[in-house]
């Protein structure tokens, strides 16, 4: 599995790098005896102990860079090899051509462009948007008025990159990607109700199956923070429907592996499909490891949290030690920095809380961010 985001051509080195690597790690946990192409940050040795004393099946071929030239080192040893890689973001085809891919790199790039939406989703179950050109962005982005940015890229930055929202009469900052590209879309401002993120799968076979329904926190500028697992709340049926059928057309199309698809109900009565993720995302490992090593529970209210520290990853392992020993807690994910080339020190873990009752579950998840928070 290849399973490592990649910025436009023309960004800057190191730029968004710890998000590029976080990204590449997370399927460490769940991954068997598949091999994975994964960044070192991911591999520290106390992390991958805490993955096995849990039970999950904690990758045996675990191929890890730590800068560029490893990374394309990997790719190639493992076309040179003969694997089949699944690529999570599109890559080169100078360096993984498409007859030693599951999915081409034009396919990936394509679908996960944000203006592919328009070509993939009902437009029942579309947001208002609109594609312009830098030139057009003052007018088409008023500081007065509420609006989405998202990128217009084969490039498929990923990871909350390439999404900018803005509301009516703050202060406009432009992001990086601004910089870099020439076109992008500016959608509503949704007033959601209720947050989905709709996990599927795509097997060999070619069929698109539902695999969870899950909730998804935001924070106060809408970035994704967590997402709720088991005891959910359930979408309609035609929103459910709808979502299916994106996946299946995408899976018409060649594509094969695990994505996730954002939907919501609106304040104003809508359904709306607003973002399609072909690729591993952030609710997939929490889901994938709790089938992995708790499928007891996958009914059971759950909740995925991300906790980040300026120092070891070690020290984090510590600290939600004892949490852990106390059970209702699992370790899905982790990152140190200075297993990489990256020169900022920041330490990332993902867990997953679990228990019989929400609201305690939600107290626990709380706590725990507020813990690592006033380190």
């Amino acid at each position: 599995m290849c399973a490592r985001p990649e910025l436009a051509a023309t960004e800057p080195v190191h730029r968004h790098r710890h998000t590029r690597d976080v990204v590449s790690a997370r399927p460490i946990a769940v991954a068997a005896d598949t091999p994975v192409i994964c960044s070192a940050g991911g591999t520290e040795p106390d992390l991958l102990a805490r993955f096995r004393d849990s039970g999950l099946p904690v990758g045996t071929d675990l191929r890890d860079f730590r800068n560029e030239a490893d990374f394309a080192y990997r790719v190639k040893e493992a076309v040179a090899d003969g694997l089949v890689v699944s690529m999570e973001y599109p890559q080169p085809t100078t360096l993984c051509p498409d007859k030693s891919s599951l999915k081409s790199a034009h396919l990936v790039g394509y679908l996960n462009n944000k203006a592919s939406i328009t070509t993939l989703v009902d437009p029942r179950f579309q947001a208002e948007r609109s594609i312009v050109t830098r030139a057009q962005l003052p007018t088409a982005a008023p500081e007065d008025r509420s609006w989405v940015l998202k990128a217009v890229s084969d490039d498929a930055h990923g990871g909350s990159l390439d999404v900018y929202l803005h509301k009516a009469d703050e202060h406009i900052t432009l992001p990086a990607f601004t910089d870099v590209l020439d076109e992008f879309v500016v959608e509503e401002y949704l007033r959601i109700l209720t947050n989905w993120g709709l996990q599927f799968g795509v097997g060999t076979d070619g069929r698109a199956r539902l695999l969870a329904v899950t909730e998804q926190r935001v924070d106060t500028t809408g970035i994704y923070t967590g997402g709720r697992f088991g005891a959910v709340t359930e979408p309609p049926a035609e929103l459910l429907a709808e979502c299916l059928a994106t996946a299946q057309r995408a899976a018409d199309l060649g594509y094969r592996g695990l994505c996730g698809l954002d939907c919501a109900s609106t304040q104003d009565g809508r359904q709306v499909v607003f973002d399609l993720n072909f690729r591993i995302t952030s609710g997939t490992i929490p889901l994938l490891a709790l089938r992995s090593a708790r499928p007891d529970i996958l009914d059971q209210p759950a909740e995925s949290v991300k906790l980040t520290a300026a120092g070891p990853l070690s020290d984090l392992l510590g600290e939600v030690g004892p949490a852990v020993t106390a059970g209702g807690l699992l370790v899905v994910a982790g990152h140190d920095t200075a297993r990489t080339d990256n020169p900022v020190r920041q330490s990332v873990l993902q867990l997953v809380v679990f228990g019989d009752d929400p609201d305690e579950v939600t107290a626990r998840r709380r706590a725990l961010e507020k813990k690592t928070s006033c380190r």
